[in-house]
């Protein structure tokens, strides 16, 4: 004859079936959730690893239009005629737009004014200079420099037409709106053979 189970061994037999049966239910539903999840990635192929990092993000094209059109229009305002190239200039250069105070000229022919921006112009054909000259001042701005130098040389080797790249930048930076006043550097920057430009902040 057997005798009936105490009430807390029934309880625990209960409960270790439920639990049982909760564990198999979930073993069944995470199996097919597997299969599922197998059958839905059929085909698909992992990404590569080796795969360089995404290029940084393009410059604001806002940014880059407003470069080019300052570009244009320096290019436009700095197309020497054929008669520039006869230009004579003395040992000193110097000029000032009337807008700049004549306390900041001064400071400027004095070396004064922090240059942090140099262009050398030694070696280059006229158009080369031009060029080189149109994408350095752009540059300089875009940078917030306020005073740049620009080494043309003494024209020493240039014949009876004196220095050609030296008049010629002259002729040029008159011409450039983002030039405010040049001037022939003092001895220790380069003398008769360079300019300080102070440019449009």
């Amino acid at each position: 004859m057997l005798l009936p189970l105490p009430t807390t061994m029934r309880r625990f037999i209960a409960t270790s079936t439920a639990r049982d049966m909760t564990k198999e239910s979930r073993k069944d539903s995470n199996s097919a959730g597997d299969a599922l999840f197998r059958e839905a990635m059929r085909g698909v192929k992992p990404l590569d690893k080796t795969r360089p990092a995404p290029a940084k993000p393009a410059p604001k094209a806002r940014a880059m239009s407003r470069r080019q059109d300052e570009q244009a229009a320096l290019r436009e305002s700095l197309a020497t005629p054929p008669e520039d190239s006869d230009i004579e200039t003395g040992e000193e250069m110097s000029f000032r737009r009337p807008s700049l105070p004549e306390r900041d000229f001064r400071k400027l022919r004095r070396g004064q004014f922090s240059m942090r921006e140099e262009l050398d112009l030694h070696g280059l054909t006229s158009d080369e200079a031009l060029d080189a000259m149109r994408e350095f001042i752009v540059e300089a701005r875009a940078e917030g420099a306020r005073c740049v130098r620009i080494v043309h040389g003494k024209g020493l080797g240039s014949g009876p037409k004196g220095p050609v790249l030296k008049n010629l930048v002259n002729k040029w930076l008159r011409r450039w709106d983002p030039v405010l006043a040049f001037c022939t550097a003092q001895p220790r920057h380069g003398g008769t053979g360079a300019v300080y430009v102070l440019l449009r902040r």
